[in-house]
């Protein structure tokens, strides 16, 4: 097929540059390696929306934080995405630590972030009563806020598509090849041709472009490890970081919008990019810094720990340029933390930089900013859970108990793309409550083989070789 514009990558980069995209009347195509957007970056990490006083004036990373902040609350608002601005502390347990919230301040102040100010241990505790007596200043940040990642890649996703982005999933790119009038890409079994292609592959996005040759960077994984407290734990109602070092902001403690919270990340540079186990090491050092800044901090209540790889770009700050090799192609790579957070902004860069490159973008007049969410029937008054189980009986039927998920958001989930044990989890909730799915996936399970029309035997926890079930236990010998 022939598109004018081919993004690669469907993290939020990618889903927030196609949605953007998606409102000029041109053809557009989306390629993900994997079974469903947000399985990368994007699926695990903290979910905060910076104010943006921790990137270095004038780099990109600070630009676009500072612009993306401010686009969350439209985005969110047309997405029908919870963004809660609940602010974020960032704290000093020494007079040198105070020292570098002094330093942050100024460099929030020449970043344009308002709402930014320091204050003393006891205003902090009273902003959050949670935190430690030891606490002697914190730079507090009122524009700092949370929302859920993966529902916000997710949204983007499928605005774009409703607005006429073709999406190809399980479709890794094995070949891009430059060509008289744009590229020509092998992204799975679909053979596409392109006038332009946006480089938003993540953690491989320096292999995507040496395939036209360009070795003008490279992307170095880190790894970050969090551990989630169950809801009933969680009484935080601020985003906590310690003051950050050469590696990152360091392990913070924060709320979640779904009411629990969760502690981390960890930072540790490796060799895998894929590799996102979990590690004693993680574990035991998220343990002793969050009860630094928490230390009523109920460790018994931790329900799951997890960890995601970030794409660190060897120049220092986030990659969004034409590629000097092929000028058609549009990097938006390196992009680590504030990633989340710049998404939108990027978005918007991306296509000012596609039309330099000669790309005309006129209006399309049926471009839909709005994406109607999955309706919750935990967040339902008891008179609308009535009238929605009158419209549709399987409102009525629980299938995820500790999330209060019903039947009928689980086949909406199936039917917008929810295909696995995760990518359902990932729209929905199922599974995320204190038994971590041990009661509901195997009802989810039976969802999805109906919906589909598959057997039991080839339902995956997460696309690939992932499969939950190999048979009947009498078949097995």
């Amino acid at each position: 097929m022939r598109v004018d514009v081919l993004v690669i990558g469907g993290g939020v980069v990618g889903c927030a540059i196609a949605r953007q995209l998606s409102s000029a009347k041109i053809k557009i195509a989306l390629a993900e390696a994997r079974e469903d957007v947000s399985t990368g970056a994007s699926m695990a990490n903290s979910g905060i929306v910076h104010a943006g006083y921790d990137a270095t004036p004038g780099s990109l990373m600070a630009r676009m934080n500072v612009r993306g902040n401010a686009l969350y609350d439209t985005w969110c608002q047309a997405l029908e995405v919870p963004l809660s601005r609940v602010g974020s502390l960032v704290i000093a347990f020494s007079k040198e630590e105070e020292e570098t919230l002094q330093h942050l301040l100024r460099q929030g102040e020449a970043n344009g972030v308002p709402d930014l100010s320091i204050v003393t241990g006891d205003e902090a505790r009273r902003l959050e009563p949670m935190l430690s007596n030891d606490v002697t200043a914190a730079l507090y940040a009122g524009t700092g806020a949370i929302t859920c990642p993966y529902q916000f890649t997710i949204a983007c996703y499928e605005n774009a598509v409703r607005n006429g982005v073709r999406a190809f999933l399980n479709a890794p790119v094995t070949a891009l090849q430059k060509t008289r009038e744009g590229f020509t890409a092998q992204c799975g079994p679909h053979a596409i041709e392109a006038g332009y292609v946006v480089n938003a592959a993540g953690l491989f996005a320096d292999d995507i472009a040496a395939m036209v040759g360009d070795f003008g960077f490279t992307i170095r994984p880190r790894k970050g490890e969090y551990m989630l407290f169950d809801r009933a734990a969680s009484t935080l109602s601020r985003v906590l970081f310690q003051t950050p070092t050469k590696m990152g902001k360091g392990v913070l403690v924060s709320p979640t919008v779904d009411g629990n919270a969760y502690a981390g990340p960890t930072a540790l540079d490796q060799d895998e990019r894929t590799d996102r186990q979990t590690t004693a090491d993680g574990m035991a050092e998220i343990r002793a810094l969050s009860l630094k800044s928490v230390p009523a901090l109920d460790l018994r209540a931790v329900i799951t720990a997890f960890a995601g790889v970030r794409a660190m770009p060897s120049t220092g700050d986030f990659i969004l340029r034409p590629s000097e090799a092929a000028p058609r192609m549009i990097h938006a790579a390196g992009i680590c933390s504030p990633g989340l957070s710049s998404a939108p902004a990027i978005a918007e860069y991306v296509a000012a930089l596609l039309k330099d490159a000669g790309l005309a973008l006129p209006a399309n007049e049926d471009f839909d900013p709005h994406r109607p969410a999955i309706r919750r029937f935990a967040e339902m008054t008891n008179e609308e859970r009535a009238e929605a189980i009158r419209q549709n009986s399987l409102y009525g039927r629980v299938i995820c108990r500790c999330e209060t998920i019903t039947e009928a958001e689980i086949v909406e989930a199936v039917r917008r793309g929810g295909h696995t044990l995760d990518g359902v989890k990932r729209r929905t909730r199922a599974g995320m409550g204190r038994c971590q799915g041990g009661f509901c996936s195997p009802r989810v399970m039976e969802i999805i083989s109906r919906e589909k029309g598959i057997p039991m035997t080839d339902i995956t926890k997460f696309g690939g070789g992932s499969r939950l079930l190999i048979g009947k236990l009498k078949e097995v010998r």
